[in-house]
């Protein structure tokens, strides 16, 4: 399988580790109930990447290290360029040299999700800089014109396993999800940035499709789902993303997927192994 890596290119992108946000202190959760809970945002200490992502207290949780940067066009081009499995490196404070990985982007709050080592975690704090070598958009493959690859770091994106046969790419996925599952991110305009949220209302539906113990970092195939331009229902379309936050309390939403991998037709297939995790890969 032979891509165009040596076209693209490599630049620096930098962002702050920010601060959590929470607005009114109240959410409503999918029952009716009020409850006060951990969010986006900040250091997290004790959630990361291989982590189960179901059932904790918490809502839209991102594992690891939550970063952004000042305006809005240089935070958009901050989620836009830095891709899963980027090199990220820590260019002040107490932790200064420290490097880790890029492992998701969250849309609306509009933060790139990364991961460290814990003892560098310790030594992190709010606003601190961190510098991405953004490298990946613009990937393709040669011979598979209609499959889209998107926000995936070239030397992750060989390390996956990916294997050409019968005419199509099987990838490894930990969890297949459907289609109808597929909630709050429909109808974004782009799958270059951002995610969309696995729904989790419905129990019985995720205890019948094995989805009760998603992982942070887990690679899931989606059915019927095209995030070619944009992300929405088609029947026979196939996409590949990964787990970046956790489940949630509201409707409609659930644990979040960034897209690295997309197409119209069914020239994505997916090979079930439950190591299928960016832990296994970065």
């Amino acid at each position: 399988m032979k891509t165009n890596k040596e076209k693209l290119i490599m630049q620096s992108v930098q962002g702050k580790i920010s601060h959590p946000r929470l607005g009114y202190p109240y959410k409503l959760d999918r029952d009716g109930n009020s409850v006060v809970l951990p969010a986006t945002g900040g250091i997290n200490y004790n959630v990361k990447i291989g982590d189960v992502c179901m059932g904790l207290q918490g809502d839209h949780v991102e594992p690891g290290v939550s970063v952004k940067t000042g305006e809005k066009p240089e935070n958009d081009a901050f989620n836009l360029l830095s891709c899963i499995g980027n090199q990220a490196r820590v260019v002040s404070g107490d932790a200064k040299g420290a490097t880790g990985y890029v492992t998701g982007s969250h849309g609306g709050i509009d933060h790139v999700i990364m991961d460290f080592k814990k003892e560098d975690l310790e030594k992190m704090t709010i606003g601190d800089g961190i510098l991405v070598k953004a490298y990946g958009q613009g990937l393709k493959i040669e011979g598979y014109e209609d499959v889209q690859v998107m926000n995936i770091d070239p030397g992750l994106f060989e390390k996956l396993g990916i294997r050409e046969k019968d005419g199509a790419l099987e990838v490894p996925v930990a969890k297949v999800v459907p289609g109808f599952l597929m909630g709050s991110g429909i109808g974004s305009p782009t799958a270059a940035s951002g995610d969309y949220d696995i729904t989790t209302g419905d129990k019985e539906a995720l205890r019948k499709h094995d989805l009760e113990d998603l992982r942070f970092g887990d690679l899931v195939l989606l059915q019927d789902c095209d995030n070619t331009y944009g992300r929405e229902y088609l029947t026979g379309a196939v996409s590949i993303g990964v787990v970046i936050h956790s489940d949630c309390v509201k409707s409609g939403h659930g644990p979040g997927i960034t897209t690295i991998m997309t197409s119209r037709k069914p020239l994505i297939k997916g090979k079930k192994n439950r190591n299928a995790n960016l832990v296994n890969f970065l």
